[in-house]
């Protein structure tokens, strides 16, 4: 892959439909994006096949979607009321707010496992400003959660909370799936969701928002059994990038020391990647003992415990969590993917996606739009594929050449162009995305061959 920088990533999904930013015509909102036309059938290609993979194709896991507005007491339960922070950092001029971790970072100080009070000793040592040219006040903690109130009446008993991960609604719905479904440990609860983060500091275009979806399975297991459990979804994790055509070069497992690991947190492994901004956390992987099935169970009186079928003693499982973030591996996608290489003696702009993830599986084009026989046959395969196939486009847009430039940037596997040659036998021109070689197929063995 050539190198890439964000700007480029991010400017290409924007003019080509992939992501804009949130409230644009207002001046934007930080942190929050839209996914256009072809970003949100990527974005859904990438669920799918992580719902096939962990969920279809499994016997042991239980799809759930719960609610975004939670009984507040799950996250003074789950420990995220008192918990849930970031350190912040303000401008003494501006008013402005930064992260503190972040700023040392991008000062060259690592600020892993550092306490509130090493930070902000590292910025007066190191004599940090912040990116204004400012004093900066004292580091302090900040709760990433969204507040809210349920109800006319805003007063204590109403509060609520825009989650901040999907999890708690696994676990709140643990014994209600064991009700239900009976099913045999170890198993597993998987959920595709949206989650809210109030970040500090957002920034790397999809990288770090506010608004975002995540990915998560909840595994319970035997208490004597959770590092087997462990290992296996550290494969699975790295097996399901390579799934999505990330190269394995690229992919990185670090262990996380005790400091900097969640509070619920026994062992945690981050899968990172290397972005165009550098080696970040792309998945993580925890594992969270306990910790939340017994506070749930000592907060609401209700039991979770599970018997086994073999008549052994009841015990609440432990749990071995796998977390993939949605936006950040459409990021990883299209920044691996994107390319510009020459052809013809120009340079060309090409997504190379997966066939399997691009939002479009094929484009249809008449070689001339005024020819009218052209138009008609080209319309009659363009019906035919786009029924069978979904994901087709029609393009009529500009000379044959500014087609295939067009479909080239976002990812097209396949043009197929309907020319004079088909109106004598009945085959149409085949281009490949990758390699720009054409080659004549028959019109009835079309739809096989895109297959």
């Amino acid at each position: 892959m050539n190198d890439v920088t964000l700007d480029e990533v991010a400017s290409l999904a924007k003019r080509r439909g992939f992501i804009y930013q949130g409230s644009e015509i207002y001046g934007g909102l930080a942190g929050t994006w839209d996914y256009g036309p072809l970003g949100v059938q990527l974005k859904r290609n990438i669920q799918a096949l992580w719902w096939k993979t962990f969920v279809e194709d499994r016997e042991d896991m239980y799809g759930i979607d719960a609610a975004i507005l939670m009984n507040q007491n799950v996250w003074k339960t789950s420990g995220h009321v008192s918990g849930f922070h970031d350190p912040l950092v303000e401008d003494l001029k501006t008013k402005r707010r930064f992260r503190a971790d972040h700023l040392l970072e991008d000062n060259g100080v690592s600020p892993v496992g550092m306490t509130l009070e090493q930070m902000d000793e590292a910025i007066r040592g190191h004599k940090l400003k912040s990116p204004d040219g400012n004093a900066l006040g004292e580091v302090r903690q900040f709760n990433m959660m969204f507040k809210t109130n349920v109800g006319a009446t805003a007063d204590e008993a109403s509060i609520s909370y825009l989650r901040p991960e999907t999890a708690q609604g696994m676990f709140v719905n643990f014994k209600n799936v064991l009700d239900s479904f009976s099913p045999n440990m170890p198993f597993g609860m998987a959920q595709i969701g949206k989650a809210f983060r109030n970040e500090i500091a957002p920034r790397d275009f999809i990288f770090r928002v506010r608004e975002l979806e995540q990915m998560e399975i909840e595994y319970f297991v035997h208490p004597d059994h959770w590092e087997k459990s462990f290992d296996y979804w550290l494969e699975q994790q790295k097996l399901f990038l390579l799934a999505l055509g990330l190269p394995e070069k690229k992919i990185h497992q670090v262990e996380i020391p005790e400091e900097d690991r969640a509070h619920y947190s026994k062992r945690s492994v981050d899968t990172e990647f290397d972005f165009p901004f550098g080696q970040k956390e792309l998945l993580g992987l925890a594992y969270r003992t306990n910790y939340d099935l017994m506070n749930h169970q000592n907060a609401s009186g209700k039991n979770m415990e599970y018997r086994p079928k073999d008549g052994g003693g009841a015990f609440v499982p432990h749990c071995v969590e796998p977390t993939f973030g949605l936006d950040r591996l459409v990021l990883a996608v299209l920044a691996n993917s994107f390319e510009v290489d020459e052809l013809h003696g120009e340079k060309r702009t090409v997504l190379r996606l997966p066939k399997h993830l691009a939002p479009v599986r094929a484009a249809v084009s008449p070689l001339l739009k005024n020819k009218q026989e052209l138009v008609q046959l080209a319309r009659k395969t363009y019906d035919r594929l786009k029924k069978e196939l979904g994901a087709v486009m029609w393009d009529d847009n500009g000379n044959i050449g500014k087609r295939y430039r067009r479909q080239d940037e976002i990812g097209t596997p396949y043009c197929v162009t309907i020319d004079f040659q088909t109106l004598d036998d009945m085959t149409v021109t085949l281009r490949n995305r990758d390699t720009a070689e054409q080659q004549r197929i028959a019109i009835d063995e079309l739809l096989d061959h895109l297959r």
